[in-house]
């Protein structure tokens, strides 16, 4: 099937030779086309243009974009969408004073959604987890990362996964799965972290890889969570399996994690609420994408990612929502992008190329998704008629968005 949308106010992020991913100074470009059409083919973009250069082509439908905005869907990199119940006991509790730590040290956070997960059967966080990301898709996303770690059982972990391979299975979008079972020590080995470690490499591990479910492997590294001994060696085990890391790192205290990480060809570093000189230093001339999560500094009132010097250093950056149910209970792209405007200092364009190629690049989808280029997935927003992209951000509160298309798909 082919479909034909013209006369697009503007067209946006198109790129005529796909990049992987967009550094310092160009970040500020964003390429677009006033006046122009996008021809779909079945699941891909087929060819995209200037309204004068259309000529007489044929389509099995034709869409009048006039007075709206085309560009391609979100990419979130950074979530935990796949868990039980919710935190909102937690949200009170910080209301009335208590810090993150201080909830979880007495026995809230990571180790409550375990609780809830472990009750919770497959198929009913299954249905929990299809709603939620039916509703990010609304708002726009086109392509999620999801990991596990409200498991911290070998078999709540696997079922996590599962759960994150029957969501790939169901939905027209790229969902790449990340094992993260080493996101808290679990009460049963409160005083024996060695010993969980190795239940993760001896025995969650081979399991994951038998099943083949999961792409990519994480671990908080982070005081009172994992340390860099602890980072080291679940990146070595999960290299053996073929995972490749993605990392959570700096978000209260920078201590090493960024420069073991890069070591480590990491894809991605996220969090990063805390740089220091050397950290930034070490991620010039890599090939890690550093990874903002601006919703969650939003919502525990830490301090955000520090846009601006990672930029004047010449680094890409990404932004993602990390939606989950203690630190950021919203998977919404468009607040993620604005957010990084008003508290980042993020230009639009900035913001723009960070939520889309910059986010495909830290989930190893920048061939599939992130642009508008001939031959990628037909994954993109239509935006309500708006005065100019820069709208999005600005607009920060009210939807934009009109409709949603993956894989050339009206959702």
């Amino acid at each position: 099937m082919t479909q034909l949308f013209i006369n697009i106010k503007e067209l946006i992020q198109v790129r005529e030779t796909s990049v992987q991913k967009v550094s310092g100074n160009e970040m500020r470009v964003l390429p677009t086309l006033k006046n122009a059409f996008l021809r779909i083919e079945n699941e891909v973009i087929k060819d995209f243009g200037s309204m004068e250069t259309l000529g007489d082509i044929a389509a099995d439908a034709t869409i009048d974009c006039s007075n709206q905005m085309i560009l391609p869907t979100w990419c979130d990199s950074h979530t935990h969408m796949v868990y039980a119940g919710n935190r909102a006991q937690e949200f009170f509790d910080r209301i009335h004073g208590l810090s993150y730590e201080e909830i979880a040290k007495k026995g809230g956070g990571i180790l409550n959604s375990a609780k809830q997960l472990e009750k919770t059967t497959e198929d009913e966080l299954y249905q929990q987890s299809a709603k939620r990301v039916k509703e990010v898709i609304a708002m726009g996303t086109g392509s999620l990362e999801i990991k596990s770690g409200y498991g911290l059982t070998v078999q709540a972990e696997i079922k996590m996964l599962r759960v994150i391979k029957r969501l790939k299975e169901t939905f027209d979008l790229p969902i790449k799965a990340t094992f993260l079972g080493a996101h808290a020590i679990p009460a049963a080995y409160k005083n024996n972290k060695e010993g969980y470690l190795d239940l993760i490499i001896q025995e969650m591990l081979p399991t994951i890889a038998a099943e083949n479910l999961a792409d990519f492997i994480d671990i908080f590294c982070e005081v009172g969570y994992f340390d860099l001994k602890d980072t080291e060696r679940i990146l070595v085990a999960g290299k053996k399996y073929g995972l490749s890391p993605k990392i959570h790192v700096n978000q209260f205290h920078s201590f090493g994690g960024i420069q073991l990480a890069v070591n480590h060809a990491a894809l991605s570093v996220d969090h990063l609420e805390e740089m220091t000189t050397e950290d930034i230093e070490a991620l010039k001339n890599t090939q890690t994408m550093p990874v903002a999560l601006p919703s969650c500094s939003f919502f525990l009132g830490i301090p955000y990612t520090p846009a601006r010097k990672l930029i004047a250093a010449n680094l890409p950056l990404a932004l993602a929502t990390d939606y989950n149910p203690g630190s950021t209970p919203s998977g919404n792209m468009n607040f993620v992008v604005a957010t990084a405007c008003i508290q980042m200092k993020m230009t639009p364009e900035e913001a723009i190329n960070a939520a889309t190629i910059n986010g495909a690049y830290a989930m190893g989808l920048a061939n599939q998704v992130g642009s508008i280029s001939k031959g990628k997935l037909a994954n993109f927003i239509i935006t309500k008629e708006i005065p100019s992209y820069g709208f999005i951000p600005y607009s920060f509160g009210n939807p934009v968005i009109e409709s949603v298309y993956l894989k050339g798909k009206k959702q």
